[in-house]
């Protein structure tokens, strides 16, 4: 994310940090969200999710986390530029708060989020799911490595994105093959964490497993289709995403997503995903549906 070549592990994760980070812009629930450094393209999803989270846990009491979020892409947002945010402050109960926030660029909204928070209570307590048997994150490749490996066989326009170093390290159990994908299992499991160390701020770990959540969702639909993504054959976005934060977890530290696609149709994917810290506790819940329409079917051409 940083612009110089070959940036430190600690510097694309302070660059990402600070990414998150959002400027007050008064005292009425109005908040700037900083563009990606060098960004050229259109906005990563994860990044307006973790951004507009951001701005909703600034207009809370310290001692109320968020425990879920559910949130819409309605456009494109475009890093030529930063992003505002808007929070409307709902409700304030003994035990739960509730926050919207609208994101816009030049006056049109790009994506519409709803959080709840809690103050810390006991209670019932069990854990039905348990984290699947799968190799440990040291014997995979990075994804770092596997785009390299398949780099001279992107087409130029993909190539410099494609090598971007990134700040979250992700190590896929089942690795896809972009270029001559076969069909597959709708079922994927990826490993993932920050290349450097993050400040204690639970906000701040809370933040980057959203940005991070983002990443491999909507691509598990796609696997039972064998479809090229590099090739022009279908077109993609994130329609919502959803998220349920169970337990408390580090983000620099290995997290499982294990993400699954019980259905596809319409030109949508439904995906659902649930994230475990390495010692096996289901620490966040994820869901979403995005449209992946072949392009011989777009309306549009």
């Amino acid at each position: 994310m940083a612009t110089n070549v070959n940036p430190t592990p600690e510097a694309l994760v302070a660059d990402l940090v600070l990414l998150l980070d959002l400027e007050p812009r008064g005292g009425d629930g109005r908040f700037l969200g900083r563009r990606k450094k060098g960004g050229v393209g259109r906005v990563f999803g994860g990044q307006a999710i973790a951004q507009a989270l951001g701005a909703a846990e600034r207009t809370v009491d310290d001692n109320r986390h968020c425990h879920s979020l559910h949130c819409y892409f309605l456009r494109g947002g475009n890093e030529e530029y930063p992003i505002d945010y808007q929070v409307m402050r709902d409700f304030d109960g003994g035990s739960f708060s509730n926050r919207r926030v609208v994101a816009s660029q030049q006056g049109q909204p790009i994506l519409n989020l709803t959080a709840s928070f809690q103050i810390s209570q006991k209670g019932l307590e069990h854990q039905y799911q348990q984290m699947p048997d799968v190799p440990a994150p040291e014997d995979l490749k990075s994804d770092v490595e596997l785009r390299r490996e398949m780099a001279e066989l992107v087409p130029n326009m993909y190539r410099d994105r494609l090598l971007q170093p990134w700040p979250i390290d992700t190590r896929p159990v089942e690795p896809r093959d972009w270029m001559f994908p076969q069909k597959n299992e709708p079922l994927s499991h990826v490993w993932f964490r920050t290349v450097a160390e993050l400040p204690d701020d639970p906000r701040v770990h809370r933040a980057v497993l959203a940005y991070a959540s983002d990443m491999h969702l909507l691509a598990t639909s796609t696997r039972p289709h064998g479809v090229n993504w590099y090739r022009g054959e279908v077109k993609a976005a994130s329609l919502d995403h959803a998220i349920w934060f169970h337990e408390p977890f580090r983000a620099d530290e290995w997290l499982l997503h294990v993400t699954d696609s019980p259905w596809a149709g319409g030109s949508r994917g439904f995906t659902r995903g649930q994230i475990f810290s390495r010692d096996g506790r289901l620490v966040a819940s994820t869901a979403q549906e995005g449209m992946i329409r072949p392009v011989a079917n777009d309306p549009k051409g």
